[in-house]
């Protein structure tokens, strides 16, 4: 199999079980199942093993699905940041703006810094401009 129809496959596969996961129905089930074993309990005298088979699976399925939501969550991110770079280029935004989820932390926090105090600039501007329209004479 090469490497695009293995991508491929696991980005429908990821997405498949993320929607799965994240349905009422499964939930119920995973508490069903922890039921079932609770209540098995007595039956096998709360022995290691007993134990052991709730670790197991719950380690087992853990692991495995964090590979499988960080797929999903990497695609929707990229996706969602796609649809940002679209509209900041189809706006009147300043271009600068795409591509900065590459900036380290450090300049994320500058760039963000600067626009929170024109932010407040734009704010200052706004309220000024309400201002002398309400105290202007009608």
């Amino acid at each position: 199999m090469s490497d695009n129809t293995t991508s491929k496959f696991f980005s429908k596969f990821a997405t498949s079980v993320a929607g799965l996961s994240g349905k009422p129905a499964t939930f119920v089930m995973a508490v069903l199942l922890v039921l079932a074993w609770a209540v098995s309990g007595p039956f096998f005298d709360y022995s290691e093993t007993w134990q052991l088979v709730i670790n197991t699976s719950t380690t087992i399925v853990t692991f495995l699905m964090v590979f499988v939501l960080q797929n999903s969550q990497n695609r929707d991110g990229k996706a969602l940041q796609a649809k940002l770079d679209e509209l900041i280029l189809t706006s009147q935004a300043q271009n600068k703006f795409v591509g900065i989820e590459k900036l380290d932390e450090q300049q994320l926090r500058e760039m963000s810094k600067k626009l929170a105090e024109r932010a407040e600039c734009v704010e200052d501007a706004a309220d000024d401009k309400a201002d002398r329209q309400e105290s202007a004479p009608a």
